[in-house]
């Protein structure tokens, strides 16, 4: 079945109604969520680079390994690639992960002279998002995250399950890209409910939302979505 259903609300305000409906739904429905943990800001893109197309239980027990394994960023940077691979083996992709957090940490080095990003916070989002995403294997979730979790600048990050579910419920165009959503997305929600939006729609991707297997009658937007409504075992 095709997913491209929905309609776009019409108007910029009725976007932001709608918007605004889902967030207020899903706070019922889930409550409003907690980030895992704060971590700083270079620990959260180590993290984030780890937890590319893997879930979180192995991200985290590939940090923690990590970590475990080193005592500093600094002797990551330095360490022989195999040793990285192997720390974070549980993460998955292993081979093109460790390289690369390693280039980024060597990178972050050679400009800045250390390895501390707490600079980023003096910065303006735009500003701090940009110079992240100079690095190979830093994409815009990924500086989303950062900027969001770490240092408390206004950022929307999206990833597989937010794209999905924003499509099917008519928060974007389907045309839109993945890059395009995140300033897209942004302006649909006030800044201070960037955080509960993103974790709450990305439950609802994982666990109601799915991309093949979607409960669409057990998910509390059903009623707003026309990808719902045109599955008869939604009704």
């Amino acid at each position: 079945m095709k997913e491209d259903t929905n309609q776009l609300p019409k108007t910029p305000e009725a976007q932001l109604q709608r918007a605004a409906e889902v967030h207020r739904r899903l706070l019922a429905f889930y409550g409003r969520p907690e980030w895992r943990y704060p971590l700083q800001a270079l620990d959260e893109l180590v993290s984030t680079i780890l937890s590319q197309n893997t879930n979180d239980r192995n991200r985290d027990a590939a940090f923690q390994s990590l970590r475990a394994h080193f005592s500093t960023w600094e002797a990551v940077r330095d360490a022989r690639p195999e040793e990285v691979i192997t720390a974070i083996r549980t993460a998955g992709l292993a081979n093109q992960k460790g390289p690369r957090i390693q280039a980024v940490l060597r990178e972050i080095t050679a400009e800045r002279g250390s390895l501390d990003l707490n600079f980023l916070a003096e910065m303006e989002a735009s500003e701090a998002r940009a110079w992240l995403m100079r690095f190979n294997g830093v994409g815009p979730k990924t500086a989303a995250i950062v900027l969001l979790f770490s240092l408390g600048k206004a950022a929307f990050p999206v990833d597989t399950h937010i794209y999905r579910v924003t499509g099917r419920i008519g928060l974007r165009p389907l045309t839109m890209t993945v890059e395009q959503a995140h300033d897209h997305l942004a302006a649909l929600f006030p800044a201070e409910d960037y955080g509960p939006a993103h974790l709450n729609i990305i439950r609802l991707g994982r666990e109601i939302c799915q991309a093949r297997k979607p409960n669409c009658a057990g998910c509390p937007l059903n009623d707003l979505c026309d990808y719902a409504r045109s599955r008869p075992e939604a009704r």
